[in-house]
């Protein structure tokens, strides 16, 4: 091979395209780049553009949070960016906390804070009682705004009487699948990755990026 030659392959080889996560959330983070394995795409997320302005989730709705963090986010990055928001529907305490679920304990939330308030809240309340479904929403920007419009998920459950098992994140120790008899604490992250509210909507997220990275 020649000189020539050899410039002319490294000039014609694709960059990889970047997927920005507009998420500042380590376990969010980890899942969706086990879910969307197998692209060729390099993913990063906040934590790489730490000047990155501060978003504010007031929106009503997980739709109107996600659309607001990919605008946001593509228009400063210039990348293709996924905003995401998503929580925890309990229909005993009318479908609380929904959209504050990751603030639901204050402004010194935690995990952990998180789900003992739940289980406070939900004191008394018999197992067959507990509905849940977790809610996952998903908007995909680039720096022309919105490229995609909003996807979603969910995965239904109920929450348990105490914590159990340690994998996963948020409330995951509290969510139990009857399917499996297990939370998702409890479950392979490999099950989990197939059946979740978020597995469900960056399935669809997974077409688009098909078409888009052809």
């Amino acid at each position: 091979m020649n000189q020539d030659s050899g410039k002319m392959n490294r000039s014609t080889k694709r960059v990889r395209t970047e997927l920005v996560v507009a998420t500042k959330n380590k376990g969010k983070l980890r899942e969706i780049k086990d879910l969307l394995k197998g692209f060729n795409i390099v993913i990063t997320s906040l934590a790489d553009y730490p000047d990155a302005p501060q978003i504010e989730e007031d929106g009503k709705t997980f739709r109107q949070n996600a659309v607001k963090k990919a605008v946001i986010v593509a228009r400063y990055t210039k990348k293709l960016t996924l905003g995401e928001d998503s929580g925890i529907e309990v229909k005993a305490l009318g479908n609380q906390p929904g959209i504050y679920s990751a603030r639901f304990s204050g402004e010194t939330a935690t995990d952990k804070k998180n789900n003992l308030k739940l289980l406070r809240c939900l004191r008394g309340v018999p197992m067959e009682k507990r509905q849940a479904r977790y809610r996952c929403f998903a908007a995909l920007a680039d720096k022309n705004g919105v490229v995609v419009d909003v996807v979603s998920g969910s995965c239904s459950g109920l929450i348990t009487l105490r914590s159990r098992g340690h994998n996963g994140f948020g409330y995951d120790p509290l969510f139990f699948i009857p399917r499996f008899h297990k939370t998702f604490g409890e479950l392979d992250p490999s099950i989990k990755a197939g059946i979740s509210h978020r597995a469900r909507a960056l399935k669809k997220v997974k077409i688009f990026l098909q078409k888009y990275l052809r």
